[in-house]
């Protein structure tokens, strides 16, 4: 049996039935059509210029919002094909899974989720389940109404990383870079994306996430874990030969493992520096170093990956490895090393003075640009978000458009444009 055979009509079902391509036509399988919908989307460009920890104009090493998705969609998919489950699906689902970020990453997601209280709230994955269902138009209903990139249900349902509502989910835990306790929930699907929401997830009970869904959050975790450090180490900011434990502790239980205790948390630091490519010398900004680090990032990805392939299968007794037919195993110590790096890109790289300040700002400027659409309405829109505003029934409806129109911008489109319609009324 082919992979293809394991996902039936439903999995591959449109929202939009669509007719065959042209008899001329290259042909592609239905997830190979998802999958080249989402890198030709425009929102997939944006991301290039959307900050994912530093900000992309700061330096030409750092990775973006774009760069860290192409990187996770690479993990994703070796992951899917080691297990057997549809590569298409999981690259395609991490290819998508920051699409509805703001700008400024999750420090515009924390401004918007507070500026958003009275019309559903803000999170960056139900903004990626909008975009992919209705603001990245593709394809219309018989109404003449996006259904967005019109994907298939079993590409929509791994795309989904928080299966619920904002009503349903759990309170937040940790802090801030500043501090703050933090105040984003996550919920995967706003009240009027619903019935799109229970579109993708019919025959499915509670909140079960499908293993492709699984795999790309897994991919994601991995991803930016390794990457964010292997950031830091280039520019600067943090030196794995000098790790001061007491303080990377404290970060690791305040913003990821808040039940870790110190001898949990020094197995696993002690298990990373046993890797062979663990650095025992200060990079230096050599070749020798930049290759070094390297070979560090590829053997941590092999060393997580590999050990959730083997507990998965394990655990699997053979049965298929696909959608809501089984669930991605992390063993606990690869999930305590996996925050531990997390910790250390945290206590170094977010946390710093220096950012936390540019943090602030960037938040301010969010809610002084929201106040200023919702103040000048249509008239402050684009184009695509005119007909939304003119549609919206209430003040709330309003106010959501307002809100995507702020989530579609890039870091520097966010600064133009609040330049262009703050600064002047303030000056």
């Amino acid at each position: 049996m082919s992979i293809e055979d394991l996902y039936d009509d439903a999995a591959r079902e449109r929202l939009v039935a669509e007719p065959p391509k042209r008899v001329d036509a290259p042909v592609r399988l239905a997830f190979e059509r998802d999958r080249a919908r989402v890198v030709h989307a425009a929102a997939s460009r944006r991301l290039a210029a959307k900050t994912q920890v530093v900000g992309p104009q700061t330096d030409d090493f750092v990775r973006n919002r774009l760069t860290h998705s192409l990187e996770v969609a690479q993990v994703a998919r070796d992951l899917a094909r080691a297990l057997g489950t549809h590569p298409d699906i999981a690259e395609t689902a991490a290819l998508a899974h920051d699409l509805g970020h703001p700008p400024f990453g999750h420090n515009g997601e924390r401004a918007l989720a507070g500026l958003s209280v009275d019309c559903g709230g803000f999170e960056g994955n139900a903004q990626t389940l909008r975009l992919l269902t209705r603001l990245e138009a593709k394809t219309v209903d018989a109404d003449g109404r996006s259904v967005g990139l019109n994907l298939t249900r079993a590409t929509l349902d791994a795309c989904t990383k928080y299966p619920w509502g904002r009503s349903e989910a759990t309170g937040p835990h940790g802090v801030h870079a500043d501090g703050t306790p933090r105040v984003v929930v996550k919920f995967g699907v706003y009240d009027d994306d619903r019935p799109v929401f229970d579109w993708l997830r019919a025959g499915v009970e509670g909140r079960r996430r499908c293993l492709e869904a699984q795999v790309m959050d897994l991919a994601d975790d991995v991803a930016y874990s390794v990457h964010d450090v292997e950031d830091g180490i280039v520019a600067g900011r943090l030196d794995l030969t000098r790790l001061d434990r007491d303080a990377l502790w404290a970060t690791v239980r305040s913003w990821y493992l808040p039940g870790a205790d110190d001898a949990t948390l020094d197995v696993a630091l002690e298990g990373l520096q046993a890797v062979g490519s663990w650095p025992r010398s200060s990079y230096d900004g050599s070749r020798r170093s930049l290759a070094a680090i390297k070979n560090l990032t590829s053997d941590l990805i092999g060393r997580f990956c590999g050990s959730v392939q083997q507990a998965t299968f394990a655990a699997a007794g053979g049965d298929p490895l696909v959608r809501h037919r089984a669930d991605l195993v992390v063993p606990e110590s690869t999930q305590v090393e996996i925050g531990v790096l997390k910790g250390v890109a945290a206590l170094y790289v977010m946390q710093a003075d220096d950012r936390v300040a540019l943090m602030e700002r960037q938040r301010q400027l969010v809610a002084e640009l929201v106040e200023a659409l919702w103040q000048r309405g249509a008239d402050g829109l684009d184009r695509v978000f005119v007909d939304d505003w003119d549609a919206a029934g209430d003040d709330a409806a309003r106010r959501r458009v307002v809100v995507d129109q702020v989530a579609s911008l890039t870091d520097a489109s966010a600064v133009a444009r609040h330049a262009a319609l703050v600064l002047p009324a303030a000056g």
